[in-house]
């Protein structure tokens, strides 16, 4: 398609943190912005232009939205593909529907990978008893997982033995499932990458993470955050799989890299993503600007990264002393540090285990930025120390 210029309506399915902050890119960018998601008091439908409260299958709103857009993205992984494909007919959508499809179910995901040529952990599928009854025990132990609807840890059981598969399986309700092998892992990272229509691909310095309880916490990226070979390989393996489904948009990649060296991917998220939210302050260019580029048809640039930084994922747990009584965190004190950029989601209610927010260090040296993001999750009531 022509590239959508300035004054263009980009349309959004998902009202969340990343739609507002993909919202406000646009807005930057000069262009008009219209959500689509069912809770009238969503973050990003109160900063967008239009904001449409239905339900992402509705028909009517659907139409709205293809009426209002000239071209219209996602913000989240869970949005029915059917959607996507009925809004395509009438309007640009990226990512694709059938690259979302892939990302909401592990087994196809998976597939995608091993037909890329990318390492994944050992697995076996369990969709039926006898999948189950087949499984080889050199998997055990490992980590079984809903084939669908899975994120932020959610629908993941550790098993040890076969009668704890058995009996975690049969909690799904024998939903299809993924078995993976525990592996000893050295660390967590991904490579965030944007591709266009016409195939180009610019990527982001992959990103070494933290997670807490299947939750990420904690971003690191600087020169020294990983060994420069894996990041090639990650940079590599994210941009085959890209290629792999033709895809238009903003991908993230996950990755284990194991205790012997050896790469092998998680799980891809056909969106922005949490450990990409350090760009909007580290880099010329942000991942939620680069999504702006690929839905309009913008040229890409690589971007380039200016400052080290750490981000920290701030979890409505914050807002909460031990006795459970209701308190702000201490922004005053934190805002009062050098390199500190606060991100707040607009979100009307904090609860525990709720993303909230993130905050961003920057500095002119790791070390500079490593000291005052420890003061700043002293402050704040995080873990210390924010690596392992």
């Amino acid at each position: 398609m022509s590239a959508l210029l300035p004054g263009a309506t980009l349309g959004v399915l998902g009202g969340g943190q990343l739609g507002r902050m993909f919202v406000h890119a646009a807005q930057r960018m000069g262009y008009f912005t219209a959500v689509l998601d069912p809770d009238p008091d969503s973050p990003a439908g109160r900063v967008s232009h239009h904001h449409i409260p239905t339900d992402y299958t509705d028909v009517d709103g659907l139409a709205r939205l293809a009426g209002l857009a000239d071209a219209i993205t996602t913000e989240f992984e869970n949005v029915p593909a059917p959607a996507l494909v009925h809004l395509s007919v009438a309007r640009p959508v990226s990512p694709a529907a059938e690259a979302v499809a892939i990302a909401q179910d592990r087994i196809r995901e998976k597939a995608h990978f091993v037909g890329c040529g990318v390492a994944c952990a050992p697995h076996a599928v369990i969709e039926t008893a006898d999948q189950l009854a087949a499984v080889s025990g050199d998997l055990l132990p490992g980590i079984l997982k809903t084939a669908r609807l899975g994120y932020d840890g959610k629908g993941q059981q550790r098993v040890g033995t076969r009668a704890e598969l058995a009996a975690a399986w049969e909690a799904t309700g024998d939903v299809p499932c993924v078995l993976e092998k525990l592996l000893p892992l050295d660390f967590e990272c991904s490579v965030i990458i944007a591709r266009g229509g016409d195939g180009q691909i610019v990527h982001y310095p992959p990103q070494r993470n933290l997670h807490r309880d299947g939750v990420l916490a904690v971003t690191e990226v600087h020169a020294h955050s990983m060994p420069e070979a894996i990041a090639r390989q990650a940079v590599a393996a994210t941009q085959s799989i890209a290629q792999g489904l033709d895809y238009v948009g903003v991908l993230c990649v996950e990755f284990f890299v194991l205790a012997d060296g050896e790469l092998v991917v998680n799980e891809m998220a056909p969106r922005p993503h949490n450990s990409g939210h350090w760009t909007m302050d580290a880099c010329d260019m942000s991942q939620f600007e680069q999504q702006v580029r690929t839905l309009a048809g913008l040229p890409l640039n690589m971007p380039r990264q200016h400052s080290p930084a750490i981000m920290l994922n701030l979890l409505g747990d914050l807002w909460f002393l031990d006795d459970g009584t209701e308190q702000a965190p201490r922004w005053a004190d934190v805002l009062a540090l050098p390199g500190i950029h606060l991100h707040l989601y607009g979100k009307a209610e904090a609860r525990r285990g709720r993303k909230m927010g993130h905050l961003t260090i920057t500095g002119a040296d790791i070390g500079e930025v490593r000291s005052t993001a420890d003061f700043a999750a002293a402050l704040l009531g995080l873990p210390i120390p924010l690596s392992e």
